[in-house]
């Protein structure tokens, strides 16, 4: 399970693996104050398209479009996040304010799908049924 949070919220029982996927460090925060498996700065969006955004509810999906093309090229970054999903719940932390327009939540996103879709991949596996060859 994926989970997201505001790093000024306290860290919580059910956060599991806590990871910061900001770039920039959140400001007044120590790092002993967030209880991290990780920071993954190199898992947010790329400077200018975090400046392009700048939290715009009306350029939501074209931050989607764009932020998702960054990590289908940049796949190093995120599978260590789904690797550690399989096992427990991960909490994405970020520092926006706007809990509903920022990368963590276009992350989430990115993520639940690639779980799901390798969970189907699985699922269809297991159901395929071996094939026989006949003996010639």
């Amino acid at each position: 399970m994926i989970r997201v949070k505001r790093v000024y919220e306290p860290a919580g029982p059910r956060d599991g693996a806590r990871f910061l996927v900001d770039r920039l460090w959140p400001r007044a925060i120590k790092k002993e104050q967030l209880h991290l498996a990780g920071w993954m700065k190199e898992v947010g969006p790329s400077p200018g398209l975090r400046s392009w955004f700048n939290h715009d509810p009306e350029k939501w999906e074209e931050f989607l479009r764009r932020y998702h093309g960054e990590l289908d090229r940049t796949a190093e970054w995120w599978e260590p996040l789904i690797a550690t999903a399989r096992k427990r719940t991960v909490t994405l932390l970020f520092a926006a304010r706007d809990p509903h327009y920022n990368n963590a939540v276009a992350l989430k996103a990115y993520l639940d799908a690639k779980l799901q879709r390798r969970a189907g991949m699985s699922a269809a596996r297991k159901r395929k049924k071996p094939s026989v060859r006949k003996a010639r």
